[in-house]
């Protein structure tokens, strides 16, 4: 009988489009991180910054980070890819926009969402501000039903501990 490795398990998950915690498993909010809790794994660790509300400018990010990947050819254990977003930057990753400050905004192009999610599929996660959500008086429930989705306390806070721990910091625009 052969051995599975940590690697090979993760990769076959993967695209079979399911996780490590369940493919269907509901989640009533996002996962609540910690700044102290947050650490670096990878020897390759990248924070892209998100406070930005421009289709065209999050896509070009969206490019980036999978440009990016590819160079360490997708493989988690590698790399280590963080989008931290506040302000305007949570809209992306709201299940509606409808009764949020952002409701006027012209339509998302739903491609934006799936090519998220495909990154997803390689470790990216997404970090939301709790304190966007509470100053715009927004439930914590329009985050969307992801598990690469987590609340942190402060977009910015969260910033600036990731780079202290070792993460690089890009911001596409």
């Amino acid at each position: 009988m052969s051995s599975i490795d940590r690697r090979h398990l993760l990769a076959a998950l993967a695209a079979g489009g399911a996780t490590a915690v369940g493919a269907t498993s509901a989640r009533a909010l996002p996962e609540d991180l910690n700044l102290a809790g947050l650490k670096k794994e990878t020897d390759v660790a990248c924070l892209y910054h998100c406070d930005f509300g421009d289709d065209r400018r999050y896509s070009d990010m969206l490019r980036n980070i999978n440009n990016h990947l590819s160079v360490y050819n997708f493989d988690p254990f590698n790399t280590k890819i963080v989008i931290v977003a506040h302000s305007v930057g949570i809209k992306y990753h709201l299940k509606t926009l409808v009764e949020t400050p952002w409701e006027k905004h012209p339509p998302m192009d739903p491609e934006l969402a799936t090519r998220m999610a495909a990154l997803a599929k390689y470790g990216v996660e997404v970090y939301l501000c709790k304190i966007t959500f509470e100053r715009q008086k927004l439930d914590f429930a329009l985050a969307k039903d992801e598990p690469y989705i987590k609340l942190v306390p402060s977009g910015v806070a969260t910033v600036a501990a990731l780079q202290s721990k070792g993460f690089a910091y890009l911001k596409v625009g």
